[in-house]
């Protein structure tokens, strides 16, 4: 493959593919690259993911760029290995989700009338997804919810799909109720039972969380991002302050961290 298309600023994909390319080549390729396969990848792709969310997040639209590109890289890098062992490659991965995308669209790309609300367009996509597991032999409600998903995440789409055949609390009261249930129980097995069952119960208690923001549509993940940044934006405002007065966290104790930590909640209040 010639250096042409490789070193042109403007070659876009087709750059980039030549450049996986020429990375995975057994005789002059990068021996890191050579040795890699899906298994390896795969929290590549997953970091990168994120790190798209995190960007989108920050609203930082520069980097976004750069870190699409990342995730880019990993589609493209899978694709390289596919076409190497002869499972598929770019053109077919890109086939495959258009495919996909004009059949979930039948209101857009054929004769389906596009008045529909969005609840009515939400339950036909399900229905067809309904039918694409059917087609993969997923009969059960819950196949094909993915096992490598965030645990919240993965909690939900659960509950989502038990919840489709009726398997549902009725109303958001029942969730409390089990939310406090399972704390009592989180509770007796901390005083008598071993760790096995004191970390099943706090999976428990988990599980239901996720129920709970399910109920009041609200996601889990979502929320406790915002909730970890609050919590990194006040401890660094903590730090901060330490500093003017010539400490450290380490120097510090509880009781003047704790202070200081309110201090900051109520300026940080203060200024919305």
């Amino acid at each position: 493959m010639g250096d042409a298309l490789i070193h042109d600023p403007n070659g876009g994909l087709p750059r980039l593919r030549a450049i996986m390319a020429r990375l995975r080549d057994p005789k002059t390729g990068c021996p890191w690259d050579i040795e890699q396969d899906f298994d390896s990848i795969a929290p590549y792709t997953i970091e990168e993911a994120y790190e798209v969310a995190d960007a989108i997040a920050r609203k930082d639209w520069d980097e976004l760029e750069g870190e699409l590109g990342d995730l880019l890289l990993q589609t493209v890098y899978h694709a390289q290995m596919g076409a190497e062992a002869g499972h598929f490659d770019f053109d077919s991965i890109a086939n495959r989700i258009s495919d996909k995308m004009v059949a979930r669209h039948p209101h857009v790309f054929g004769d389906e009338n596009r008045d529909k609300s969005a609840d009515q367009q939400t339950a036909d996509w399900e229905k067809i997804k309904a039918a694409e597991r059917a087609s993969k032999a997923q009969g059960r409600t819950l196949d094909g919810v993915a096992i490598g998903l965030p645990a919240l995440t993965r909690a939900v789409k659960l509950q989502k799909r038990a919840a489709r055949v009726g398997f549902d609390w009725p109303d958001i009261a029942f969730v409390i109720d089990k939310l406090r249930e399972e704390a009592a129980e989180l509770v007796e097995a901390r005083e008598s039972r071993s760790e096995a069952e004191i970390a099943e119960e706090f999976g428990d208690m988990l599980f239901v969380m996720a129920n709970l923001g399910r109920h009041l549509k609200l996601d889990p993940e979502e929320v406790l991002r915002a909730a970890n940044a609050k919590f990194t934006r006040r401890f660094e405002g903590v730090e901060d302050a330490l500093a003017a007065m010539g400490k450290t966290p380490a120097e510090s104790d509880l009781a003047e961290m704790d202070a200081l930590w309110d201090r900051v909640k109520v300026a940080e209040k203060a200024k919305r």
